[in-house]
């Protein structure tokens, strides 16, 4: 993150000016590169830092003081279960973790710790990584993808940058602008769009640490902030909380979108709502102009950023033409450097021509329009989450009530989806929500992958062969949840 700490160090000699505004108030360049050299003495040069990324000051701090150092930013959710953080540590092998004292104490990062940040702690390691590792590498991201397990999406500062850019293009902002990040800054396309974003237009990042409509909106208003980017649920609940007539335009991707739900979502607010498509591992590569029609705009997913390519393709491999409807696949200057695997940068898998299969299937017109079909494989998105059907059948097949049990989706206004299990009873009796839900708390799966209805059958749809029938599993669990049979 050297080249944007440089500008934004440039700008701040010049003339200092509030770069944060967040819950504890404003937080001038100034201020911020103070802390962030403070802490960049502690993490040392070069180092790779795994970061809890919380939406305030310190995590902005993070990235100054790794763009100072020459060192690599991975961020961590504070909700990051002892295992989970277990793994994505396998991965990543940080030389120092930056938390929360009771982060650092849940986690047990081993390591002598020092205090920054206002009352957080450092523990670093004694013998550290070469630093050469990431091959380029500046920014790590934990993704949800469809494996169950976190990935770590690493990304160079050139894709970084060439993915504001184009945003900040499309999105007419200017330099000083204010941006807003609502979404948290523990993942990729909320640090690049949010932190990153900001410290490239050197204007007031805008944040809040809790989501709560009303209170974001007023903020939206009180900073006079111009952009902002969030999931399709928070822009429903936005919109149902009141207007936000400054801000010039609002980018919603990461999950199941409904184009009238959208205008009536961008009436309320008084705005520009932008349907884009994108994911950590090619950073936001389509969106729509604020300029272009509402039809365009809010019914389909933009189109390609300058340089970006998108296609479908055939089961077989071959490229399909506009109106066919295949599997996506992308490459452009935004596209991952690889997945962090024991500590190094393992390449991604792309076609001989350099695309990457995203997973998604994907239509196009002839002039180059998206449109987002759905999914390959069996992920649950709600309110912008990516949840893996298979991860939660695996936890929740060691339960001894259950017979056979699958995990589908149900249909949602507001999260898009949510997620609901299809049981057989091992004995006929009832199941409820909270005997599955105290199982799968014991079994340590992560509460934000628990389902959220139970509905028991005789038994589970199958097809001719007697496999799973899932599309068969979905329609039962839609209708038990609408009472439609």
């Amino acid at each position: 993150m050297k080249d944007v700490v440089q500008s934004f160090r440039k700008r701040a000699e010049q003339a200092d000016f509030v770069a944060v505004v967040d819950d504890s108030g404003e937080h001038t360049a100034r201020r911020l590169l103070a802390d962030a050299e403070a802490l960049a003495e502690v993490l040392g040069p070069r180092a790779t830092a795994l970061v809890q990324a919380d939406n305030t000051w310190r995590t902005v701090v993070a990235a100054l003081a790794t763009g100072l150092t020459g060192g690599v930013l991975a961020v961590v959710n504070r909700h990051t279960t002892r295992a989970e953080f277990a793994a994505a540590c396998d991965d990543i092998r940080p030389d120092v973790v930056v938390a929360e004292p009771s982060a650092v104490d849940e986690w047990d990062f081993p390591g002598a710790a020092r205090t920054v940040l206002g009352g957080w702690v450092a523990r670093s390691t004694v013998d550290r990584e070469d630093p050469a590792r990431w091959n380029g590498g500046v920014f790590i991201g934990l993704t949800s993808g469809s494996t169950g397990r976190a990935k770590g999406v690493v990304q160079s500062e050139a894709a970084l940058h060439y993915a504001c850019a184009c945003t900040i293009e499309i999105n007419g902002l200017r330099p000083g602008d204010a941006v807003a990040a609502i979404v948290p800054l523990s993942s990729t396309a909320a640090f690049c769009f949010g932190v990153y974003c900001s410290l490239v237009l050197g204007g007031p990042l805008v944040l809040t640490a809790k989501w709560d409509p009303p209170a974001v909106l007023a903020r939206l208003a009180e900073t006079e902030a111009r952009w902002t980017m969030c999931v399709p649920t928070m822009a429903l609940q936005l919109a149902a909380a009141g207007a936000a007539p400054g801000v010039r335009s609002i980018t919603v991707g990461g999950g199941p979108m409904d184009q009238l739900a959208l205008t009536r979502a961008e009436t309320a607010l008084e705005t520009k709502i932008l349907r884009v498509f994108g994911m950590s591992e090619c950073l936001g590569h389509t969106s729509p102009s604020p300029a272009e029609p509402a039809g365009i705009r809010l019914g389909h997913d933009g189109r390609p950023f300058p340089g970006t390519e998108v296609r479908a393709v055939s089961p077989e491999g071959d490229v399909l033409g506009p109106g066919e409807t295949g599997r996506a696949q992308v490459r452009g200057p935004s596209l991952f450097l690889g997945y962090a695997r024991r500590g190094r940068v393992e390449a991604p898998e792309l076609t001989d021509d350099g695309f990457f299969p995203t997973g998604d299937l994907v239509v196009s017109d002839v002039d180059g329009l998206i449109t987002i079909m759905g999914r390959e494989k069996d992920v649950i998105i709600r309110g912008g989450r990516n949840i893996d059907v298979t991860e939660i059948e695996r936890a929740v097949a060691g339960y001894e009530r259950l017979a056979h049990a699958c995990v589908v989706p149900v249909r949602d206004d507001v999260l898009g989806e949510r997620v609901a299990l299809l049981a057989v009873s091992r004995d006929g009796s009832p199941v409820e929500l909270a005997d599955v839900t105290g199982y799968l708390r014991a079994a340590g799966l992560s509460k934000t992958k628990w389902p959220e209805f139970v509905y028991l059958v005789d038994a589970l749809p199958q097809t001719k062969v007697g496999k799973l029938d899932r599309a068969g599993a979905r329609e039962v669990a839609e209708g038990r949840h609408t009472g439609v049979s």
